[in-house]
């Protein structure tokens, strides 16, 4: 029996953001039993705790989907620093601590009563080639017209972003059309964000991603990205708040800051389930 916690990331509200799973104490695990495990949980993602392997990382982290391994993932990140926390995880320093991934390392501070973190080089950036492009769109059902550019934005993941006319074409997209990516040849792990005209909150993003998730609720890889690229540009302030999850019925908030050369990458976190798993 191994320790278990079930975290809602990106929300103050349990319910309302994206879940993740946490199994703690996992060194005793191989890649075999973390995969079957979450493929059942059937989750965006499911992580494991693991020991770290270098001197500088507080814990170690895998990050499945039920479709196979990824080497960073955001809300992932976020909830399983939550729950290494809430266990009683120590940082060795005291004013962040530092995760071990498939990235390298990456540094989750407090921030008021947000977790934050320090978002990774990008690992494939710029503009998208137009073919790619139309691929995607055709898939969607959107139209030329919509989409204002695109870029890459991966950080492990392998986002495609598309910045399109504003927030309220991006909630117009029929997110049944998601399956039709990957099957008609066009790139499988898509981004959309559009710009909300005024209020609180500057961005309205969605994600659509493989492997029996469909459209994620709240993504961090894929804000952190775009946050990178957008602000960058000037299309957006160094700080500001998107949204993501409307179109399924969830509040995420992502907070974004960019300080100095680092994006930092915050939302609030409610721990749902506490308990031990059979593995």
């Amino acid at each position: 029996m191994l320790p278990f916690s079930q975290v809602d990331v990106f929300t103050d509200t349990l319910g309302l953001g994206n879940p993740v799973a946490v199994v703690h104490d996992a060194d005793g695990l191989d890649e075999d039993a973390m995969a079957a495990f979450a493929r059942w949980t059937n989750l965006s993602e499911t992580t494991f705790l693991l020991t770290p392997t270098v001197p500088d990382a507080d814990y170690r982290l895998r990050i499945f989907t039920p479709g196979g391994e990824l080497p960073f993932a955001g809300h992932p990140t976020l909830g399983s620093a939550r729950a290494w926390l809430e266990a009683g995880g120590q940082p060795r320093s005291g004013d962040r601590l530092v995760q071990e991934c498939g990235v390298g390392l990456v540094a989750v501070r407090p921030d008021d009563d947000l977790l934050a973190f320090a978002a990774p080089e990008r690992m494939r950036s710029g503009p998208v080639d137009p073919a790619e492009v139309e691929a995607v769109t055709s898939a969607l059902g959107l139209h030329a017209h919509d989409v204002v550019t695109a870029h890459w934005c991966d950080n492990g993941p392998g986002w495609m972003g598309l910045l399109l006319r504003d927030a309220a074409t991006v909630l117009a997209v029929d997110g049944d059309r998601a399956h039709l990516l990957g099957a008609s040849g066009a790139h499988d792990k898509v981004g959309l964000v559009g710009l909300h005209p005024d209020g609180d909150v500057a961005l309205e993003v969605r994600a659509f991603f493989p492997g029996g998730v469909g459209e994620d609720p709240v993504t961090g890889s894929l804000n952190a990205a775009v946050a990178q690229w957008l602000v960058a540009e000037g299309t957006l302030p160094d700080r500001y708040v998107a949204a993501q999850g409307t179109a399924l019925g969830r509040r995420g908030r992502v907070h974004l800051e960019r300080d100095g050369d680092t994006t930092w990458v915050g939302g609030r976190t409610v721990v749902g389930i506490r308990g031990t798993v059979a593995l």
